[in-house]
């Protein structure tokens, strides 16, 4: 089982995130989409927010490939269509760069190595 620890700003803007929240709500998310993200070998994901800014934890099996999951989405429509509504949500987090999206995190701490 891999971790992998993502962050992402919303637009500080209460009603975007709402709406953000809302499309998040079981029911609100096109079964295609978490279908596809199944299908990549993702076994659970969440997100996290504290005022604007987001934290997404994976847990993938060991045959997920971020480059797979990328050449999928890019080839689904319905994957298509989310992320560029998503997107009218979200900015960038500084280290992301002007054209970032979710950012992977570095683990500093692990509390069983101590």
């Amino acid at each position: 089982m891999t971790r992998i620890c993502l962050a992402l700003d919303l637009i500080d803007d209460a009603g975007l995130i709402a709406e953000y929240e809302h499309w998040h709500r079981a029911g609100n998310t096109d079964p295609a989409v978490t279908q596809s993200i199944r299908d990549a070998g993702i076994d659970n994901m969440e997100i996290y927010r504290a005022g604007n800014r987001l934290f997404m934890i994976i847990d993938a099996s060991e045959n997920y490939s971020p480059d797979r999951k990328a050449q999928a989405d890019a080839a689904n429509p319905v994957v298509v269509a989310w992320v560029a509504k998503m997107k009218r949500f979200q900015q960038p987090i500084p280290v992301a760069g002007a054209d970032g999206t979710w950012h992977p995190m570095e683990r500093i701490f692990r509390l069983t190595e101590h």
